[in-house]
């Protein structure tokens, strides 16, 4: 069987997470873990609530993802998230051997290809879906955050 993704549709959900973020006044990135065309987690940046650096949206999807399989590896799954990884997620997703990765905007200053951090070798990366969007998002709350 082969598997079809919609990569649009999992991408709003991730838009949608990004959203609850903004409304929290966090950074809006967003993220869900697909596996069988089925969302199994959700994340979005808690890191102001949390108090903690490392709470990032992927960070909170690949724990989510992880429980809800009972193990620490993600393959078969596929990570849908509003802006680039950035190089602690990446080190989490090569960790978690996640199969696919599919983000939305891009981050030439902090994102994982700029740091030159690696993924798993099995793991496929697509960019671009709702990067309008997603990055749209982004400049309004840093927009909001500078007035």
């Amino acid at each position: 069987m082969i598997e079809v993704f919609d990569d649009e549709h999992f991408m709003r959900q991730a838009l949608f997470e990004a959203r609850q973020a903004y409304d929290r006044d966090e950074i809006p990135v967003g993220a869900v873990i697909v596996t069988k065309n089925t969302i199994i987690a959700r994340g979005h940046n808690l890191t102001e609530l949390l108090n903690d650096v490392t709470a990032h949206a992927e960070m909170q999807a690949i724990t989510a993802a992880a429980n809800y399989l009972g193990g620490k590896y993600l393959t078969g799954c596929t990570l849908y998230v509003t802006l680039e990884p950035c190089q602690m997620c990446a080190g989490a997703l090569y960790w978690s051997q996640i199969s696919r990765i599919v983000y939305a905007a891009e981050d030439s200053k902090r994102g994982y290809r700029a740091m030159g951090a690696q993924l798993h070798p099995r793991t496929t990366v697509s960019s671009g879906p709702l990067a309008f969007e997603a990055s749209q998002l982004l400049l309004d709350f840093f927009r909001k955050k500078r007035n």
